[in-house]
């Protein structure tokens, strides 16, 4: 990394053997006027995670630092030394250009969001996302749900599920949010069928109340696929995080990658959170077709849940 981003601003950036200590502090202090130094992985200490108060004062004290600027939004919902600790060891703590454009982008979604305004959900478990679906329901006109969590949602529906994944302590739950919903909550209408969870198995598309005893579902079908891909286009703001399918297995990736798809062709703002998701649009070539593609998965989901991120708490208001 230190190789990589020696290149990037054209000039020497040496790797320091820690991230604090007497070689350090030698090298912070030798370090010329716009000098760059890059120091070792903080979480090969323990003190880290913990977010210690003598550690971060260390980090701070040996690297001579006095202005704290976290461009790190991807570790922004994490209290940790190096994110939320170091804020109290300095005067000045502020926002870095990819945290202001993280906290613009998904911000649109929280405040006044234009309409339509379409949240797409996916993933693997209803447990992941139960606070960002709450947070979401009241600001958008549609809410697309697929991947394995929409499996929770149908059996609280009553439709059989076969041996797809279904979080058992959640379908109550599942049937409280479509209630609450009021039909703002959309599930898919067919579905890609498997006779078993490897990419080599017997797999055929049905509608979701037809799914065959002992067979699981693993992706989106074609009607659901132009279904979600339509509400997406027509959009004014979309927003997308989780995969509609195993997308890592070939039979199963289509309803995450004609996704993608739509979101590139969206005139809308679009904006993708993370994860799976990123890879997804990635595959498919057209991130840069995106408006926005977040960095963190773990803090977009917990930004868009309402809940603060103390990596961003702590940072002052500056021009």
């Amino acid at each position: 990394m230190a190789e990589r981003l020696s290149q990037l601003v054209g000039q020497t950036v040496p790797l320091a053997p820690d991230c604090f200590g007497s070689e350090v502090k030698a090298l912070a202090d030798a370090l010329p006027k716009r000098g760059l130094m890059l120091l070792e992985n903080v979480r090969f200490h323990p003190e880290e995670e913990r977010n210690d108060d003598g550690f971060a004062a260390r980090l701070i004290a040996d690297t001579g630092c006095t202005i704290f600027v976290n461009d790190a939004f991807g570790a922004a919902h994490r209290a940790h030394a190096s994110t939320e600790g170091v804020s109290r060891q300095v005067k000045t703590s502020v926002a870095g250009l990819l945290m202001e454009r993280e906290l613009r982008y998904l911000g649109m979604a929280l405040e006044a969001p234009e309409r339509p305004f379409v949240a797409v959900l996916g993933g693997a478990k209803v447990s992941d996302k139960i606070q960002v679906i709450e947070s979401l329901l009241p600001r958008v006109d549609a809410l697309l749900i697929g991947g394995g969590m929409a499996y929770t949602f149908f059996r609280a529906q009553g439709l059989a599920t076969g041996k797809s994944l279904v979080e058992e302590d959640k379908v109550a739950m599942a049937k409280g949010l479509l209630a609450k919903a009021k039909g703002k909550i959309h599930l898919p209408r067919d579905h890609v069928v498997a006779a078993a969870f490897k990419e080599d198995a017997e797999h055929r598309t049905a509608g979701v109340a037809e799914t065959p005893d002992g067979w699981m579902g693993l992706d989106i079908g074609p009607i659901t696929r132009m279904a979600f891909g339509e509400r997406v286009r027509q959009a004014k703001i979309a927003f997308w995080n989780g995969p509609m399918g195993v997308f890592q297995m070939k039979p199963f990736a289509e309803g995450t990658l004609a996704l993608a798809r739509a979101l590139a062709d969206s005139n809308g703002t679009t904006i993708v959170g993370g994860g799976d998701s990123v890879a997804a649009v990635t595959q498919m070539g057209v991130a840069d077709r995106i408006d926005h593609v977040s960095t963190g998965g773990g803090a977009s989901l917990e930004f868009l849940s309402g809940e603060p991120l103390p990596g961003v708490a702590c940072l002052q208001d500056a021009p």
